[in-house]
């Protein structure tokens, strides 16, 4: 799984999964005068929050995070990975909240209407994790700024000449200015230095001009997942570009762009709107 596809979004929901987790251990009634012999249980010890809480939020978040990272979407019974993890996000928050109401299951109901013990500590946490989790689930999708990349994208390293060769910027690297034979770089008035003119066969100076349709290859990074899809104009996906990683763009068709993935696969990247240069 890549760790850099995964969004602001994502690490809210990691961090609501940890605070249930935490809040599983924590007690799960609240009652006053009970003795100091009498420990309460925490939420492991009531199997429908154990269940329909605790391990349904958890399940949940894994599901959404592992979408995320994976290179092409899955599906449950008709539903995308992701889709299907917050449905689950959203049962937990919703039998945590039952819990809440009556957390004596109907106990204090039985014996004439006594009442009940009180939600504890640990049930009253689980609610906020899993309202957290589910309103991030939901939400990162349709937020711009949960879409953001959770682990920004480093720069990519400079590709290093081969022994003997020119560095890079030099002779024969895409965007260098080349020099025609028996010129000396940077000197001022030489042919082939951007702005300055050159002369040409007679001895009349021309303007040096880059040749239309010029393209140099060059990384870049998406904003959000964006999909890749394949040279022959079909629409089918051929992979789907995470943000946090970098590519290579090695042509441009128009506003789109000619891709290569880390792995070496090539496609169109149709929306470019957005992205890092790197």
């Amino acid at each position: 799984m890549n760790i850099r596809s995964l969004t602001r979004g994502d690490g809210v929901v990691i961090g609501a999964a940890v605070l249930l987790l935490i809040a599983s251990f924590l007690g799960l009634y609240s009652t006053d005068g009970i003795p100091d012999g009498i420990d309460m249980p925490n939420l492991w010890g009531s199997g429908p929050v154990l269940f329909s809480v605790v391990l349904a939020g958890i399940i949940g978040a894994a599901l959404v995070v592992v979408s995320r990272g994976l290179p092409q979407p899955r599906k449950v019974a008709g539903l995308d990975l992701g889709q299907f993890g917050a449905a689950f996000t959203v049962f937990a928050a919703w039998s945590a909240l039952g819990n809440i109401f009556d957390p004596g299951s109907g106990v204090d109901n039985v014996g004439g209407g006594s009442d009940g013990p009180d939600a504890g500590i640990g049930l009253i946490l689980a609610l906020i994790a899993t309202l957290v989790m589910a309103a991030a689930a939901i939400a990162t999708p349709l937020v711009p700024a949960l879409k953001s990349a959770l682990v920004p994208a480093g720069r990519p390293a400079a590709p290093q000449p081969p022994y003997g060769g020119q560095p890079q910027g030099g002779y024969g690297y895409p965007g260098a200015q080349q020099q025609p034979y028996g010129a000396q770089p940077g000197q001022p008035g030489q042919p082939g230095q951007q702005g300055q003119p050159g002369p040409s066969f007679g001895g009349q100076p021309q303007q040096a001009q880059q040749p239309a349709g010029d393209f140099s290859p060059f990384w870049f990074a998406v904003p959000v997942p964006r999909p890749l899809f394949a040279e022959d104009g079909s629409q089918t996906p051929i992979a789907e570009l995470a943000p946090g990683t970098w590519y290579l763009a090695v042509e441009q068709r128009g506003p789109a762009l000619v891709a290569q993935t880390q792995d070496g696969r090539r496609g169109v990247l149709q929306d470019t709107s957005g992205i890092q240069r790197g």
